[in-house]
């Protein structure tokens, strides 16, 4: 016996014992599934480019007031928010804030909220205890001393609306010296007419400790301390309309519509499966063992996740996805395969109609276990956590696919059929796809072979070159507010009520957020780090000049009043030298050309400034051991820049202050980083799949070699995945689906399901092929093989389709992507595979294993 012989023997004579031991090691490796993180995080890439190493050494070397804090923006929309209703109203709301003892516990201690209202506020305190209401009262404004919110609140009751515009009129004045902590414009919609006193929106900021916050999670109580700043602001900003963004009302309302989108379309997708299934299996025993054997296929996913210390992310949100996709796949081939064994002889036992149907399919799921585990393996090499997760946790399900259902199923299929037997239940059933109208449409493939296999040939190459061609120009650019959830469509409101789900403005708020005012994350900053002899006099002059040259670019952000929303040496020193005499004069004395920039004396400058605001200086100066080492420029950029643009524009400014000189300036930033890092990991990616192409490739070659004496055909049976591949990229790019890391990953399912597919068509098609007629063995293939994968393809396609219904974007791309991936993968398996073969057969006068074996000895 050959060892597929002896492995079904050794199955099929001990199946109560295989069922034992597995069903023991279920419960073993099933014990830790309780284990894992399910709190679902959005997975981060971290990269080890020069950028990033400069980004890593800029947050050591520089201090900023954001450290240890997250920022919630409180955002009021109306005809005009300046009036004194809408800035009283936000004072209420931040006096709410305070007095919520569970919100007020996060806040940090110095100056947790600021906004327009606070400083139109003080600024009113300080002229009316000043008595006189002159402007240069206002403009001796400290920040250090801020009034409470109650006086605020009551100073704002006891003025008329008139009072309050005037006051608004003098802190937003183009000429106005009137100091707050940031600066009023930065407030406002950038859309605001300097000068004017209304305004269409303004935001207020509510900062958070996170100084106990874990690796990149926010505490679970600063979390909740958001949603609860959300309710309250239903409460209170009832004038005009109002929202509250954070990032963890992000994480939060992303979990929740993730999952009510499962709640909504898993039934929809259960009710396909079963429907696919029972119409392929036509018996209730069958679609009920394969049900189980995904079920205990995901237990064992998840007890490895638990016992490796894995939890959920986004990423690893596709791999129960391949798994019930590869699952569905496997039992059907080796119940369809049994029940051909049972047609082929009726005279044969049970035992030896599984015997001889495990025989057929074994190696081919095997040989698939390995390629697709082997592929996803691959992965664990990456310099990227999420991705060596990704393909770790595929590698260990698709091999628990593999022990179910190449193991487990065929023991406990056995056994329970035996039990209906003698309760005198009938247990043969026809094979899908050998008769009927499956059967008619699973013969198209092998027909055209017959009459045309060039032509589906050249069709073929000719789609995936146009495909390939579309690749070159798919989008690659990453969207931030691409995650995040949707509104639902307005059919869902029509469910019944435990179905419908919420209301989500999340992602609407975001854009309008990036659309219409500068922010000050992370995500929407580009810095600069410039080392070298940054006291050399001519230093600040060039990056006054990087700052021109990146006021004229597309993605820096330019604040209300059209200067550019910059925090860098240069706003540093005029600062400092706005509230201290001996810093204004130091800097008045290194001006020699009167242009408001230091342009000699560079230390005599920065030492001034350190002495009068240490705080102010380390934000932006960097120095050690008394020598001053860089400069650190942060340029604000649209949220809703394409990180590519924003790269590309950066380094220009990078050049222009470091052009001619020796200093070194590296542009760098969050969104400067991730770009670097999605073009790296694309190219990593790429990179992998042409290497498990050419590993997988090499694998067939072995054992096609081994079993049937043919060196051509592992190449032949790998060329429709690559095809498939090209088809559908090319969909993507009509699609308008950039491929990032996320799609890039998820295609990698096409590529595992596709392999699966094409290897079970050449080694059916092999078994079949003796010599003689190969368009009758490729009939005979298809028709018995072909039907499993049909009835596979049908129902992993159908149940992923319905993900374009979820609410979140990204389970909207994986459902599409997916399922499009899987219809390529069939259609070249079933339709271009048989053309390949008939080609091959021809050209290479292959005569059948059993011939070249007679011929050899």
């Amino acid at each position: 016996m050959n060892p597929a012989e002896r492995y079904a023997a050794f199955v099929t004579d001990h199946s109560k014992l295989i069922i034992a031991v597995l069903l023991v090691l279920t419960v073993l490796i099933g014990s830790a599934a309780g284990n894992v993180d399910s709190g679902l995080t959005i997975a981060n890439f971290e990269g080890d480019s020069t950028e990033a190493e400069k980004y890593d050494a800029l947050q050591q070397n520089f201090t900023t007031e954001g450290e240890n804090t997250t920022v919630v923006q409180v955002v009021v929309r109306d005809e005009n928010v300046l009036s004194k209703e809408s800035l009283l109203e936000t004072l209420r709301f931040q006096q709410a804030v305070t007095n919520e003892s569970a919100v007020n516990a996060t806040l940090r201690e110095r100056r947790p909220t600021v906004g327009l209202s606070n400083i139109v506020a003080t600024t009113a305190v300080r002229q009316s205890a000043d008595g006189n209401g002159s402007e240069q009262s206002a403009s001796n404004m400290s920040p250090s001393a801020t009034p409470s919110l109650r006086t605020q609140i009551s100073q704002l009751e006891s003025m008329s609306e008139r009072e309050v515009e005037a006051t608004v009129e003098r802190v937003l004045a183009p000429d106005s010296d009137v100091r707050g902590p940031v600066d009023p414009y930065a407030l406002l919609t950038t859309d605001y007419e300097q000068g004017s006193t209304t305004a269409t929106g303004r935001v207020t900021y509510v900062f958070q400790d996170t100084s106990d916050a874990t690796g990149d999670d926010l505490p679970q109580d600063v979390v909740d301390a958001q949603l609860e700043m959300r309710d309250l602001s239903a409460s209170e900003l009832q004038s005009a309309e109002s929202f509250v963004f954070g990032a963890g009302i992000v994480d939060a309302e992303s979990t929740q519509a993730t999952g009510e989108s499962f709640a909504i379309i898993s039934p929809i997708a259960l009710l396909l499966i079963l429907v696919v299934l029972g119409v392929a299996y036509r018996d209730i025993v069958d679609v009920a063992l394969g049900l189980v054997g995904v079920a205990l296929v995901l237990t064992w996913m998840a007890g490895f996740m638990g016992w490796a210390g894995i939890g959920v992310t986004q990423i690893l949100i596709a791999v129960p996805f391949l798994l019930i996709g590869l699952s569905i796949d496997y039992a059907l081939h080796v119940v369809m395969r049994y029940r051909e064994a049972q047609l082929d002889d009726s005279g044969a036992t049970p035992r030896e109609a599984m015997r001889r149907g495990l025989t057929g399919v074994v190696i081919a799921i095997g040989a698939a276990t390995f390629t697709t585990s082997v592929g996803f393996l691959s992965n664990a090499v990456s310099p990227l956590e999420s991705i060596r997760e990704f393909g770790i946790v595929s590698a260990a399900g698709i091999v628990a696919a593999f022990l179910v259902f190449g193991a487990l199923l065929p023991a406990l299929k056995l056994e329970v059929d035996g039990l209906l037997r003698r309760i005198g239940f009938s247990r043969r059933s026809p094979a899908f796809g050998r008769g009927g109208i499956a059967g008619t449409v699973l013969s198209v493939g092998a027909d055209i072979a017959r009459r045309a296999p060039y032509v589906v040939i050249g069709v073929a190459v000719l789609l995936s070159v146009a495909g390939g061609a579309a690749a070159a120009d798919i989008d690659t650019s990453l969207d931030r507010t691409d995650f995040l959830p949707r509104d639902s469509p307005d059919w869902m409101d029509s469910l019944p009520g435990p179905f419908q789900p919420s209301d989500y403005e999340l992602r609407a708020n975001a854009e309008y957020l990036d659309e219409n005012f500068a922010q000050s994350n992370d995500q929407s900053r580009a810095e600069f780090l410039i080392e070298g002899p940054v006291t050399d006099p001519a230093t600040l002059e060039r990056i006054a000049d990087g700052k021109a040259h990146a006021s004229n670019t597309s993605s820096a952000v330019k604040l209300a009043d059209g200067s550019l929303q910059a925090t860098g040496p240069l706003e540093t020193i005029e600062s400092v030298a706005a509230t201290n005499e001996t810093v204004a004069a130091v800097v008045d004395e290194a001006d020699t050309d009167g242009d408001g920039v230091p342009d000699e004396n560079l230390t005599a400058v920065y030492d001034a400034v350190y002495a009068a605001d240490s705080e102010a200086a380390e934000a932006t100066i960097h120095r050690d051991d008394g020598e001053y080492r860089a400069l650190r420029l942060s340029v604000g950029v649209s949220g809703g820049a394409d990180t590519r643009t924003i790269t590309e524009e950066m380094r220009e400014v990078a050049t222009t202050i470091e052009e001619a000189s020796d200093l070194t300036v590296t542009a760098t930033g969050q969104p400067i980083v991730e770009e670097l890092v999605q073009r790296g990991l694309l190219t990593t990616l790429v990179q992998g799949f042409l290497i498990t192409f050419g590993v997988i490739v090499a694998f067939l070659t072995l054992i096609f070699w081994l079993r049937y004496r043919t060196l051509t055909l592992g190449a032949v049976v790998m060329a429709p995945v690559l095809l498939s591949q090209a088809w559908l990229f090319g969909t993507m790019y009509l699609a308008g689906i950039a491929f990032t890391p996320e799609t890039a990953i998820i295609a990698a399912i096409g590529i595992g399901i596709g392999v699966d597919y094409a290897i079970h068509i050449g080694e059916r098609f092999l078994e079949e092929y003796q010599g003689g007629d190969h368009i009758a063995s490729l009939r005979r293939t298809v028709r018995g093989t072909g039907g499993a994968l049909l009835a596979s393809a049908v129902t992993t396609a159908a149940g992923f389709g319905v993900l374009v219904f979820a609410l979140v974007p990204s389970l909207q791309r994986f459902g599409f992507v997916t399922s499009v991936a899987i219809g390529y993968a069939f259609l070249a398996s079933i339709l271009v595979l048989p053309s390949l073969l008939a080609v091959w057969a021809l050209r290479t006068d292959y005569v059948g294993a059993d011939a070249n074996t007679d011929a050899a000895a």
